[in-house]
């Protein structure tokens, strides 16, 4: 189990928000949320990043601000190593981008928060898919879409030399003799590519994973080979137990075309949750949600905006779905876009929810079915995409969890100190 998080405005305005709209930038509230994930058996908190505030929809800043649901954001980097700080088991999880993090400043980075966490740190990497993006980062237009999947690859082999560019015992740490470090096992990397250039070695010592976990989402061809290849953990957006069975089957025999296992690759799927204490409260609470989505179109139409870079609201919500090209998110526009009946209208598409796994109803039922459909799918697991209030996260670790463990579904501990083995272990 993962909660995908941002460092942004969680709930602000909700009847259970508390001081949300100001507490959001301080670690105390992701610091207990951590701690009660924890306790509740959760494998990793994924912290989500984007570096621009979209002005897609509309053509215009309005939207994303106003209602800070897809901006402000801050650096999570930071805030994971405050978090560290204050757990001792669940993995964490920081969002960097392969397109504009200098290979040497993330592998030495990322080493640091290594040792910090005592070997709980994870990288999820993203090629940043928005023009804002790589306007911000200075480039006139964003890089092609499969070509910043090509970077990322090399960007990876980079790091991976440069977190090997100390042998494990380089670290005599010998007061008799007086050596710290022997520099015959620290070596340059003296790597050279068609995109990223570096002399190493790294100025930091081996962490306690030799390399930090990495995970990676993509549903783009390009997206799912690169994650096969080197991520530890991907997660996957889906609707569907067909569709679970689907993209695991995909990653499992990628993972083998690029010599791994396929269980070294586990994947969890992004859902949503509304628990309620009884059946007829779940059916109710069904009826309020379709209402709820059909009644917020412009939510919708804005996230259309925001993972295309096309303006949504310049289109005929009473005319067939629209057909855009995207330099962007790809995958994402595609699942919101794409396999609708012929002439369905965009209003009909923005009416329904996003494309996630959604789960409603009593905390045991809720249990029941996700450990169904991970045994018909082979999923590894579920990635928890929700709002950020104390009632929702107790919901989740002290409603859920226990019926998950009592189904042998969640782990009751931690066996090991770092989150590579803990993955693997479960």
């Amino acid at each position: 189990m993962g909660w995908f998080l941002s460092y942004q405005v969680q709930s602000w305005n909700g009847r259970w928000s508390g001081r949300g709209a100001t507490e959001w930038t301080q670690p105390e509230l992701y610091v207990d949320m951590a701690r009660s994930l924890e306790r509740a058996g959760f494998d990793y908190l994924m912290f989500e990043d984007g570096s621009f505030v979209s002005d897609a929809y509309g053509s215009s800043m309005d939207y994303a601000l106003r209602t800070a649901r897809l901006a402000p954001k801050h650096d999570p980097i930071p805030l994971v190593a405050a978090v560290a700080a204050q757990t001792r088991n669940i993995g964490l999880i920081a969002t960097v981008t392969t397109t504009f993090y200098p290979p040497f400043l993330a592998a030495r980075l990322f080493s640091t928060l290594d040792h910090l966490s005592a070997g709980r740190i994870g990288a999820n990497l993203v090629t940043s898919h928005n023009v804002r993006t790589a306007q911000n980062y200075g480039l006139r237009e964003q890089i092609e879409h499969d070509e910043r999947y090509a970077m990322a690859d090399e960007w990876v082999e980079v790091c991976n030399r440069l977190w090997a560019s100390w042998e494990p015992d380089a670290v005599r740490a010998d007061p008799d003799a007086g050596i710290y470090a022997d520099h015959t096992k620290v070596h340059p990397i003296d790597f050279e590519g068609k995109y990223f250039r570096s002399r190493g070695p790294l100025t930091t010592i081996p962490g306690p994973q030799g390399r930090p976990v990495l995970c990676q989402a993509g549903g783009s061809a390009a997206g799912k080979e690169f994650g096969a290849k080197h991520a530890d953990t991907i997660i996957a957006q889906v609707t569907t137990v067909e569709e679970m069975k689907a993209y695991r089957e995909d990653v499992s025999a990628l993972a083998v075309a690029a010599g791994r296992r396929p269980e070294d690759v586990k994947v969890l799927f992004i859902c949503s949750f509304a628990l309620t204490d009884s059946a007829e409260q779940a059916a109710e609470l069904r009826r309020a949600q379709s209402a709820a989505v059909a009644a917020n179109v412009e939510a919708n139409l804005a996230m259309m905006s925001f993972a295309s870079g096309q303006d949504f609201s310049r289109f005929d919500l009473d005319a067939p779905v629209p057909r855009v090209q995207t330099n962007a998110a790809k995958s994402t526009l595609a699942w919101l876009t794409e396999g609708h009946p012929e002439g369905t209208t965009l209003r009909e598409i923005a009416s329904r929810p996003l494309p996630v796994l959604s789960f409603t109803g009593t905390p045991d039922a809720v249990a029941a079915e996700m450990g169904e459909l991970v045994a018909e799918s082979g999923a590894d697991g579920y990635l928890v995409s929700g709002r950020v209030d104390r009632r929702f996260i107790a919901e989740i670790a002290d409603g859920l969890a226990p019926e998950l463990r009592r189904r042998g579904l969640i782990r009751d501990g931690y066996a090991f100190p770092t989150l590579r083995e803990n993955l693997l272990a479960f």
